[in-house]
């Protein structure tokens, strides 16, 4: 009785761990950010620009991956 219950257990335990396993991760968008003024003056459009991006609902480093480039 006792090695029929622990069998079960063992099977349950064994059927489900791997599933979780088994998730997507979830997808990660790129952007380019590319600017003609230098870092410095167009700080604050990049911030602007940040957080209209989170008030969409991406989340820098979570769901959303931003390369900035500027042609100085």
């Amino acid at each position: 009785m006792r090695l029929s219950r622990l069998l079960v257990v063992l099977i349950v335990f064994a059927v489900f761990i791997p599933a979780e396993a088994q998730q997507q991760p979830k997808k990660v968008f790129r952007l380019g950010y590319l600017s003609s003024a230098d870092p410095v003056t167009d700080s604050g459009h990049v911030e602007v620009f940040r957080q209209r991006l989170r008030e969409l609902g991406y989340i820098e480093g979570q769901n959303i991956a931003i390369e900035y480039r500027c042609g100085e």
